[in-house]
């Protein structure tokens, strides 16, 4: 049986006494968003820090299709397929939007010369960004940071990508116009695993949902399902069951 695409094996991080994430697992396939929910500081982005190897765990691995990469750097680990924005977009301001998405295809995708040019227009297109392409990035607006930073994500040529609320802070309108920006990653077989708060964006796309609490697992599976759980109402949602 294939192994799945990314997988995250009991993976505990400690900062001191405090565990931040406490013997997580899951796994995803090509083409699937997995959704993940919890309050705040229940060890969401350091769950991403260590898949991306921003940081180590204190025990557990990362594998990327069937091959252990919990001992590589983050760069080596964007090489090979595992792609991510963060939660504050900081592009090079004093270069245009072009150039912060050719920096990602030469230096992630290691592309050249007319591969990397093609790469960079081709994800301007798909974030809907190519008519600003000569824009100095430190002048846009929210939204289009939050563009440039799937932009960027995507100029790397991931195999899965790690997506941290990148939804926060836009309005309705904008909120729907970035899953459709998940909707047409997916469609390229990329796995999506999303970190977010609003959460009627998640159910619009996420194939699963994962929520944790305390640096726990709380609930895993059907976003329906998972919403509808009494722990996780209580827990996320603050509602009693």
């Amino acid at each position: 049986m294939p192994s799945p695409l990314v997988e995250v094996r009991n993976v505990t991080k400690r900062y001191g006494a405090l565990t931040v994430t406490r013997d997580v697992s899951f796994s995803l396939e090509a083409g699937e968003v997995l959704g993940i929910l919890g309050p705040n500081g229940a060890g969401k982005t350091t769950l991403f820090n260590v898949i991306s190897g921003d940081v180590a765990p204190e025990s557990g691995h990362v594998l990327l299709s069937g091959v252990d990469v919990t001992k590589l750097r983050p760069h080596e680990r964007c090489r090979r397929g595992i792609g991510r924005s963060y939660q504050i977009a900081r592009p090079f301001g004093g270069l245009t939007v072009f150039e912060n998405v050719l920096v990602a295809a030469l230096f992630g995708a290691q592309s050249a010369g007319a591969d990397a040019n093609a790469r960079a227009v081709d994800v301007l297109d798909l974030t809907g960004l190519r008519s600003k392409a000569n824009r100095l990035a430190g002048g846009l607006t929210l939204l289009d940071r939050k563009r440039l930073e799937f932009a960027r994500a995507m100029a790397t040529d991931p195999k899965v990508l790690l997506l941290d609320e990148i939804a926060g802070g836009l309005t309705e309108h904008e909120a729907a116009e970035v899953v459709a920006v998940v909707r047409s990653i997916k469609e390229r077989g990329i796995a999506v695993v999303w970190i977010e708060h609003v959460v009627h964006a998640l159910v619009a796309v996420a194939t699963r949902m994962l929520v944790l609490a305390a640096g726990a697992k709380l609930a895993e599976g059907d976003p329906k399902d998972v919403l509808a759980s009494a722990d996780v109402r209580r827990v996320y949602m603050g509602i009693e069951a």
